[in-house]
């Protein structure tokens, strides 16, 4: 796949003059008529009206996914208002069961995180997310952060890979944390790690690094080679396409979404539109749309239904069209990558539909 990548990027140096590509690709046009799938969403409301007349005007449905995240509702919550959603929508809202991590170095942990999970799945969930916690919060006894392919944490892992149980992980941070703020490539990332600085590794050289990070994540992925994996948030690979790349070639059973890192595929895209596009060529089947969009709880309905609409139609101008657009996340302009609409129906739908068997039902 490697070899093949650089060949499409050498062969579209031959590509036709700015324009004709755009002739089979969707357009804004199409937005409304195309089917498509928000793979990353956080639904915390057990009344979605306004979300869910938007995702019927729009054709979008989703995939709402539970974590262990302080700032979210407790995941009872969390699981309650997701299953409730799927069973009175199925067709629209399929979901991802989580675990906590409290307790995760006690012998009762793993049967017991098991048995609550088993009955996720069984309620419907499709997968089970992993988050940065451990690696970068939870500790053993000893103080010791308790990293994702500590040989303690094992058994879960090896129990997902067995039952052929869909692993959604999310390890690590934005490289951007690791770097001065100067150095950082977007200002969203700029912005937050300005104002919260307990979070930027950079200031925290005892933390592990981001090697060690995606370094944990590779080595638990090596040692379970039949394990389902989706990478959310591009593997936390998305400061470079082609260390992306090398990702999904050394793991098959591997995907990842996009979300909440369209700014960083925009920054690259800045530099070099082409290697940009013909990286979402050569990868088709194996990148998946979501915005990672989540109701906070100072925001209304009305306020995130409003800020999801405009996300979601300004992500598909830049994948779909050759408009010059500006972004939040930098200076300048962005110019569209105007992918073929069978790399955009996978992107925005198909890809979503095999990974995720079953999550949504007619």
């Amino acid at each position: 796949m490697r070899i093949r990548f650089l060949c499409t990027i050498f062969l579209a140096a031959l590509a036709a003059p700015i324009g004709a590509l755009a002739a089979d690709s969707y357009t804004m046009q199409d937005y409304e008529s195309v089917a498509k799938i928000d793979a990353h969403l956080h639904l915390h409301g057990l009344e979605q009206g306004p979300f869910l007349e938007l995702a019927r005007k729009a054709n979008f449905r989703a995939l709402t996914i539970n974590v262990d995240y302080p700032v979210f509702p407790a995941l009872e919550q969390q699981q309650r208002v997701a299953s409730k959603l799927h069973h009175e929508h199925p067709a629209t809202v399929g979901w991802i069961a989580s675990f906590s991590a409290n307790n995760l170095m006690q012998p009762a942990w793993i049967p017991a995180t098991l048995h609550r999970l088993d009955a996720a799945l069984q309620d419907g969930a499709v997968g089970v997310k992993v988050w940065k916690n451990i690696g970068m919060s939870e500790r053993d006894a000893q103080g010791k952060l308790v990293m994702v392919d500590d040989a303690r944490i094992k058994p879960l892992f090896d129990a997902f890979e067995e039952r052929d149980v869909l692993l959604v992980g999310h390890q690590g941070e934005p490289h951007n944390c690791w770097l001065p703020l100067e150095k950082m490539t977007t200002k969203n990332d700029r912005e937050y790690f300005k104002n919260h600085p307990q979070y930027h590794m950079y200031k925290q050289p005892t933390m592990p690094s981001y090697e060690d990070q995606m370094g944990a994540r590779d080595r638990l992925l090596a040692s379970h080679p039949r394990l389902r994996f989706v990478g959310v948030h591009m593997a936390s690979l998305e400061w470079n396409v082609d260390e992306l790349a090398r990702f999904l070639d050394r793991n098959p059973t591997a995907n990842v979404d996009i979300a909440a890192r369209i700014g960083q595929i925009q920054y690259q895209s800045q530099r070099d539109r082409e290697r940009v596009r013909q990286f979402f060529i050569a990868y088709q089947d194996r990148l998946m749309y979501g915005s990672d969009l989540a109701q906070s709880a100072q925001q209304s309905q009305a306020d995130f239904v409003s800020d999801l609409d405009g996300v979601w139609r300004r992500d598909w101008r830049y994948f779909n069209t050759e408009d010059e657009l500006t972004t939040p996340d930098l200076d300048g302009v962005v110019r569209g990558l105007a992918l073929p609409k069978a790399v955009a129906d996978k992107l925005f739908r198909l890809n979503a539909e095999r990974v995720f068997q079953g999550a949504w039902k007619a």
